[in-house]
């Protein structure tokens, strides 16, 4: 019987040949759809299942078995791990103020170094601190914001930022540097008033001074904090910005554990689109945040990725390389492989209240995914013996569901409006309770 030749293929040829086929499948044309009716059939991976098939019963099993097994597996192959390394952090107080907003708020500014010895490498982050004047300690919000803190307020007493950041001449950003312009630009989506006036500090920092939103090739912020001798960027399994962000926060944390009038213990930890991202993660990697909140954050975020609805793996990693560990872009247009969703993400923040909040024109963070996802990951809250969501369901528009699991879907676009601080808030007053 005649026989087809066989192709032949020298050994060291092979990993150019899987490097060509990898570029071969990247360079084909991105299929993006917003039509439920293309949403392809899928399997969510268990929740209460071991990797190994043992059935997860217990609280123990989860706390101790299945929630380390999950945290490894996100750690590895999507949002990078930490890398061994001692930096240090030194806190300076540039200003305070009391008396602010008619008597109400005191305001802090709080310079946070990043260094470690032996390395040229360092990092300053510049912490803005409103709290009510009151002689009690208060619950916090703590999030991270795009522009600056000049931009979430029109105080001029708060400094203007001096570090990169995209270009964006709507927002006063010209030759990536902010303006006096920029000053208070983003103000609606920080009611600190409001915030305020019910009892809760907010804490925020530009993002860009942990790790500038750029695909720099690792060469600014945090990273090369981290770099070992002749390392020049993070390994295939180490972290990237969304991490970085996240570990971020954590050190935030850090500094408010010291802080008189913020009581750290409640301190919820919240974020917009990719720092609704970056807050989940930083739920999910520090359990000393007592709340969390994802507005808008979508693929990578609080989004089913299997559903390939929107903003797809492929899209993010092709538009924005340095958000996740190099290991994630295996998963491009095979959702399906990959070994863990989105829910299981949430879930590893149970028992502690999760909110995720979504906008009916944002098809492109898939709003039914993110439901979705918090839905799935109420199983394992119910395993804890708390309630999550148990709407089957989408809800209505502009009507909050669930518990210690929380959703809304509300009118409107890609934003943080006065809505979905009303709501947050809210839930704050129930799951954050004086102690």
């Amino acid at each position: 019987m005649h026989q087809a030749p066989r192709l032949f293929i020298p050994k060291p040829c092979l990993p150019w040949l899987g490097l060509f086929l990898t570029l071969l499948i990247q360079a084909q044309p991105l299929v993006i759809h917003e039509d439920e009716s293309k949403v392809p059939s899928y399997k969510l991976p268990s929740l209460l299942n071991m990797e190994n098939g043992m059935p997860v019963q217990t609280e123990s099993a989860w706390v101790h078995f299945r929630r380390p097994e999950l945290l490894e597996m996100f750690t590895h192959q999507m949002y990078g791990a930490v890398p061994d390394g001692q930096v240090s952090v030194s806190a300076e107080l540039l200003s305070e103020e009391d008396g602010l907003m008619d008597g109400m708020a005191r305001r802090k500014q709080v310079l946070l170094r990043f260094a470690r010895e032996g390395s040229d490498s360092s990092a300053e982050v510049h912490l803005l601190i409103y709290t009510p004047m009151t002689e009690k300690a208060v619950p916090a919000f703590l999030g991270l914001n795009f522009y600056g803190n000049h931009t979430i307020t029109a105080d001029k007493g708060v400094r203007i930022s001096t570090a990169w950041m995209r270009d964006n001449p709507r927002q006063g950003v010209v030759n990536h540097r902010s303006t006096e312009a920029s000053r208070g630009v983003l103000s609606t989506r920080w009611p600190i008033e409001t915030i305020m006036k019910r009892g809760y500090g907010l804490v925020t920092a530009y993002y860009g001074d942990i790790d500038p939103d750029f695909d720099d090739g690792w060469k600014n912020g945090i990273h090369p904090l981290f770099y070992r001798q002749h390392q020049q960027a993070p390994e295939v399994h180490q972290w990237g910005s969304i991490a970085a962000w996240a570990w971020g926060l954590s050190r935030i944390l850090d500094h408010l554990e010291l802080e008189p009038w913020i009581d750290h213990h409640r301190i919820a930890v919240m974020g917009h689109s990719r720092l609704g991202k970056t807050a989940l993660w930083a739920g999910a990697t520090d359990p000393r945040f007592a709340m969390v909140i994802s507005n808008n954050s979508g693929c990578g975020g609080a989004a089913l990725s299997r559903r390939a609805y929107g903003e797809t793996v492929r899209q993010i990693n092709s538009s924005f390389p340095h958000w996740f560990c190099d290991a994630f872009t295996r998963f491009n247009d095979r959702e399906s492989s990959l070994p863990f969703d989105q829910h299981q993400l949430i879930a590893l923040m149970a028992p502690r209240p999760v909110y995720v909040a979504s906008a009916v024109e944002d098809q492109w963070a898939d709003p039914k995914g993110e439901f979705l996802s918090a839905k799935h990951a109420s199983e394992v809250y119910r395993l804890l013996g708390v309630r999550g969501i148990e709407l089957d369901q989408m809800p209505d528009l502009n009507h909050p569901v669930g518990s210690r699991v929380r959703f809304h879907i509300r009118s409107g676009k890609h934003d943080v409006t006065d809505y979905d601080w009303e709501q947050y808030l809210r839930f704050a007053d129930e799951m954050l309770p004086s102690q």
